[in-house]
């Protein structure tokens, strides 16, 4: 039996491997739809940091700024937001942490 660092080497105990757990041994799979960008949609050019309503949706309530994979937004979009949320985190326009 090999072993690794964490202990002895298992079979697919309860990991999807056949029959997994589930009946029939078919799995589902899901199908996540592709985001798109926000700004890249709406042609937006230019992300204005005193737009403090449009800004707010891509930071949650502990004033953190959503990443890329789970706001949807593209690279070049996300670099422009990034420096608008922190231009009105200067302005005090925006939180830095949350109260």
């Amino acid at each position: 039996m090999a072993t690794t660092m964490g202990g002895p080497r298992r079979s697919s105990e309860g990991r999807g491997g056949p029959g997994g757990g589930q009946q029939g041994g078919k799995k589902k799979f899901f199908y996540r739809r592709k985001r798109v960008c926000k700004f890249c949609v709406e042609k937006i050019e230019y992300i204005d940091f005193k737009d403090v309503k449009m800004l707010q949706q891509f930071i949650p309530e502990r004033g953190k700024i959503l990443p890329r994979r789970i706001s949807g937004t593209c690279a070049l979009h996300q670099r422009k937001l990034q420096n608008a949320i922190k231009r009105a985190r200067i302005v005090a326009l925006l939180p830095f942490t949350a109260d």
